[in-house]
């Protein structure tokens, strides 16, 4: 294009800089002037276009029932423009002013990208019209000729930019190029394409690619390791502007349009631009409870509205945690068409120093030092993960990678985690890009606990290898439920596997301190564990501490247990449970004691994931020996109704109702209710004053459903005294 410009740019230029000879094009939005006209010297004066081939009109068949979205699965996209993905031919049509002449005339297309279009850069690409296309690579050929139109089969390349690209078709003409005219109506959006082999996104399995790429709803698994719970969220990456959204994150980020085509680049900036730390991304975090000016994370129902938000307003939104960092950075793969699964890892370690291990600092009493402990253990952590071939790493670790917009540390200056290859982790491989030790240590940590003695040595009391990284999950394909990926990230606990990819992680430089440096002498003839009733938000419940004493001594224990309501992050908000007592330990024998915790203890505080850590240690009087454990437990939390009546069918108004039963004793305040479903409602909200303690509230709304077929609806309540209540429905919606 570049050779080709016209007087007028000449002047619109910027001005020179004396590092590059064009500014850098890394914005899809903007564009260069095209010359309609484009003369190869003086014209002559009896010189009329009209006497040569003119082009009358483009179809470009992109109704979602015509061939090409139905052929390259953009049928769903909400978007009146022609989307396609790359690596596979489309068809368009061109109608001239006289019928077409192969011998003579000369036509071209041109399609075009961002505001410096230059051939070596993929960002301007000519196609002659040909008379073969070859696999994966661009090229045009006529595959009908009637009357004065031609209708012409286009390959793209399976490496090309993905993004929004404008197209332009020339004629030849001995005094100078005729060009179509703008035309925003003949604008192409191409994709990546899964379906295609030379794609680095290519996935083989059909099943996998309706799930990650083309579902628009998804679940999101959370609550702890003992008590797991999920909840749906809508993807909605076919909504209306949604494209659009995602492509703008890529402008917002400034990635080089040159660098569009490749799934590594656009995860690694992704993961910073979909969290607002260093870079004003999409979504603010906050973990702190309040939630002031924004929405609390946990009203969400999916990654629409956020993302419709952030495009219009170019501000943060507020506020996220991590599955809903998660649950926007998997639409914003998904609508780009790279295949992308969220995936819940439960007792996440966050290591502060990726030494390998969490600190637990106790004190002389056996509590745990708040001070100076600073490593967490997530009760869950959500990231994503992406389906690529990585040729920038040796064979064999490709497929999945793991990519993560939750601001934790910083990788190469800012908030962003990955992509690091799951095959890589699994094997201890962690010296290959990106960020690999951290997602290695946030599943294999070992959970040390050390005590100061009076005279400063430091005693390591009990090394858990087994807490973190329990259990790590995403959600089947085809269906609701769970799917277990742990074998995915590690081998079989305290197999010899798990050893050696253990010693070649350390061989790469991730820290591990051995027992050497410190005394550990456990207490090995007693054992300590305790069980949490299970327990609905609102009521009394009770701690079961079990003593199995293996020795033919007689010992006593001095046992304290700690309740304290966290963050699901691990960080404690407040103790809200003392207890100690004495416990007579028989030998040979196992012994149980009950701790009763009321509600009218915990109600006060509560957090909004009604998350509770109980803490439990215990001196072994006669030894002086430390037993101690830890548990997170979730409690309850009622569930929203969803009902619909009369008949569902596509485009007829269709009624909904939500219900829901206030379980406190106390009255709700504020309370906000939202409700959507991709392809029958977009979200809607309502606010209600007050719910009485053991009230109902029943919300009525009516609207028409776009989209036939199997959809599910979502809602959320929320208030200050009350999170994390979901409910949803799968309805069938019918053809009209």
């Amino acid at each position: 294009m570049s050779e080709t410009m016209s007087i007028n740019e000449e002047k619109k230029r910027p001005p020179l800089n004396g590092r590059r000879a064009l500014p850098s094009n890394n914005s899809n939005g903007e564009e260069n002037e095209v010359s309609e006209m484009e003369p190869f010297g003086l014209l002559p004066r009896g010189f009329n276009p009209k006497d040569y081939l003119r082009v009358v009109e483009i179809h470009m068949f992109k109704e979602p029932h015509e061939i090409n979205k139905q052929q390259h699965h953009t049928d769903k996209y909400y978007s009146p423009k022609l989307i396609v993905r790359r690596g596979q031919p489309f068809q368009i049509q061109i109608d001239f002013s006289r019928p077409y002449n192969p011998e003579t005339d000369q036509v071209w297309l041109e399609y075009l990208i961002g505001r410096y279009p230059q051939q070596n850069k993929g960002t301007y690409i000519p196609i002659l019209v040909g008379n073969v296309l070859k696999p994966g690579e661009w090229g045009a050929k006529i595959t009908h000729k009637e009357n004065n139109s031609i209708r012409l089969s286009i390959m793209s390349s399976s490496t090309c930019i993905v993004g929004k690209f404008r197209l332009y078709v020339a004629v030849w003409t001995p005094f100078g190029i005729l060009r179509t005219h703008r035309n925003s109506a003949t604008d192409t959006y191409i994709l990546f394409n899964p379906w295609c082999q030379q794609d680095a996104v290519y996935l083989d399995d059909e099943k996998e690619r309706e799930e990650y790429v083309l579902n628009d709803v998804g679940i999101v698994f959370h609550g702890n390791i003992n008590d797991i719970k999920s909840r749906s969220w809508s993807y909605g990456q076919f909504e209306e502007n949604i494209l659009d959204a995602c492509l703008f994150l890529m402008d917002k980020a400034e990635l080089e349009l040159s660098g569009r085509g490749n799934p590594i680049k656009i995860c690694r900036v992704a993961s910073a631009v979909i969290n607002s730390r260093d870079d004003n991304g999409v979504i603010a975090g906050s973990w702190d409870n309040a939630y002031t000016y924004g929405v609390a994370p946990s009203a969400w129902t999916g990654s629409v509205d956020i993302l419709l938000e952030y495009y219009s307003s170019k501000q943060p939104v507020r506020y996220g945690q991590c599955w809903v960092f998660a649950g926007v950075f998997n639409t914003f793969l998904r609508c780009l068409g790279i295949p992308a699964r969220l995936v819940t890892n439960y007792s996440s370690a966050h290591d502060n120093n990726a030494n390998l291990q969490l600190d637990f600092f106790l004190d002389h009493e056996g509590k745990v030092d708040t001070k100076i402990t600073k490593d967490s253990v997530w009760n869950y952590h959500c990231w994503n993960e992406a389906w690529m071939t990585r040729p920038d790493l040796p064979v064999g670790f490709g497929g999945w990678q793991v990519v993560d917009g939750t601001p934790q540390e910083t990788s190469d200056g800012m908030y962003r985690c990955g992509p690091a290859s799951v095959q890589a982790i699994k094997h201890g491989h962690v010296c290959f890009q990106f960020d690999a030790p951290f997602v290695y240590a946030e599943v294999n940590s070992d959970i040390v606990y050390s005590r100061r003695e009076k005279n400063g040595t430091q005693v390591i009391e009990k090394i858990d290898t087994t807490h973190v990284g329990q259990l790590i999950v995403t959600k089947e394909v085809g269906g609701d439920g769970m799917m277990e990926i742990t074998e995915e990230y590690k081998f079989q606990e305290g197999s010899e596997e798990e050893r050696l990819a253990l010693e070649t992680a350390v061989m790469y430089g991730i820290k591990k301190q051995s027992a050497q440096d410190t005394t550990y002498q456990p207490q090995t003839d007693v054992d300590m564990d305790f069980q949490v009733q299970k327990a609905v938000l609102g009521s009394d419940f009770k701690v079961t501490i079990t003593f199995r004493n293996k020795s033919h001594n007689y010992y006593t224990a001095t046992t304290y247990l700690s309740g304290n309501i966290v963050f699901y992050t691990g960080v404690t908000k407040n103790e809200f449970k003392k207890h100690s007592f004495s416990a007579k330990l028989e030998p040979f024998s196992s012994s149980s004691f009950d701790v009763v915790i009321k509600s009218s203890e915990y109600l006060s505080d509560l957090l909004d994931q009604a998350s509770f850590h109980f803490f439990v240690t215990a001196r072994i009087n006669e030894t002086g020996k430390i037993l101690a454990t830890q548990k997170a437990t979730v409690l309850e939390i009622p569930t929203l109704r969803i009902k619909t009546q009369g008949e569902m069918v596509a485009g007829k108004e269709m009624s909904v109702t939500v219900e829901f039963t206030n379980p406190l004793k106390q009255t709700l305040e504020n309370v906000t209710l939202r409700l959507e479903g991709p392809g029958v409602l977009r979200t809607m909200k309502k606010e209600f004053r007050q719910i009485p303690a053991n009230s109902t509230l029943i919300w009525e709304l009516k609207c028409i459903p776009k989209q036939p077929g199997l959809r599910k609806l979502i809602a959320s309540l929320n208030c200050d005294a009350l999170r994390h209540v979901y409910g949803e429905l799968n309805v069938r919606i019918q053809k009209p």
